[in-house]
């Protein structure tokens, strides 16, 4: 797929970040988009922006939660009722949350949503639309996955439902390689990996969890900084909640890469046809530390030399 033009584009997840960039820059190129996303001012947001920067395509939003099959079912109907198409070329299944970190301390309900969200979701939505990607010319599926897609960790803390959700994102990617190129050889597959991305995941997840911590689970936390070695040990749990509060605020603007850069890199790769999209050099990093010595990735000095290289 040289170029998107005149071609029909669903994102999930649309509503910002990753998501919203795809959205103004498939427009741009002429494409027709159906975005989706579960939080609506985003989306509006977002739709606002591409309406004006992009006014002779058309791009349509909808409301859908992509861990609820219903909901998607009724997303796909919608998508071919007002595309008035039967067929679409381009499925982004973008839409993620975090949470869920440990299997052994967290809420079970907690891990259960993110990982319906970002396993799910991609599930839920490629069954709906894979018949009319099929049908089409010529269509390419790309699946979010992430760094924690290959390595499972986050510096030392648990991350168990993201990163048993974004394994299987890959896996199930991979797989499509060989069902595509015997049963639907016009159709291609993208798995993308990226690492530390400017978008507002951190913020979005808290906006979709809801709830608040207890007393309990802030002291938690903080034993949890302690084992990891942060000098946290006379610090409040105010402000352990300040320190939190403040990563999770800069999360998007401490990223080497930026949301517009990753799209970009993701829209290339399509172009190119490569099934593993890296993006950022910090995934790029960690991607050769974990092949080159698979067995001590999760070893505690391994996390050390990923300091020392981002430090670099």
């Amino acid at each position: 797929m040289e170029d998107f033009k005149n071609k029909i584009a669903v994102v999930t997840g649309g509503g910002t970040g990753m998501g919203r960039e795809l959205v103004l820059q498939l427009a741009e190129e002429g494409c027709d988009v159906a975005m989706c996303d579960v939080i609506a001012e985003n989306m509006e947001e977002t739709f606002e922006l591409v309406t004006k920067q992009s006014p002779d395509v058309l791009v349509t939003k909808h409301t859908c939660d992509v861990s609820d099959e219903e909901q998607v079912l009724k997303f796909k109907d919608e998508v071919l009722s007002e595309h008035k198409t039967e067929t679409i070329n381009l499925l982004f299944n973008n839409a993620g949350i975090g949470g869920g970190a440990s299997f052994v301390t967290g809420s079970r309900e907690e891990w259960e949503r993110c990982f319906a969200v970002c396993w799910y979701g991609v599930y839920y939505c490629s069954r709906a639309f894979i018949p009319h990607i099929v049908s089409s010319e010529g269509g390419h599926v790309i699946n979010t996955s992430s760094v924690n897609g290959f390595w499972a960790s986050l510096g030392g803390n648990p991350h168990t439902s993201y990163s048993a959700a974004k394994f299987a994102v890959k896996g199930f990617s991979e797989s499509l390689i060989d069902d595509f190129r015997l049963n639907a050889p016009h159709v291609g597959v993208s798995v993308v990996m990226p690492g530390h991305i400017g978008t507002s995941i951190a913020i979005n997840t808290g906006k979709i969890l809801g709830g608040e911590r207890t007393e309990e689970d802030w002291e938690m936390v903080k034993q949890n900084m302690i084992k990891l070695g942060a000098p946290v040990h006379n610090q409040s749990i105010d402000q352990i909640k300040q320190m939190i509060q403040e990563r999770t605020d800069s999360f998007a603007e401490t990223a080497p890469t930026s949301s517009s850069e990753a799209a970009k890199v993701i829209l290339d790769g399509v172009k190119e046809n490569k099934w593993r999209i890296l993006i950022g050099d910090d995934a790029k990093a960690i991607d050769e530390m974990v092949r080159k010595d698979p067995e001590d990735a999760y070893n505690i000095m391994f996390h050390g030399e990923r300091r020392e290289e981002q430090n670099d």
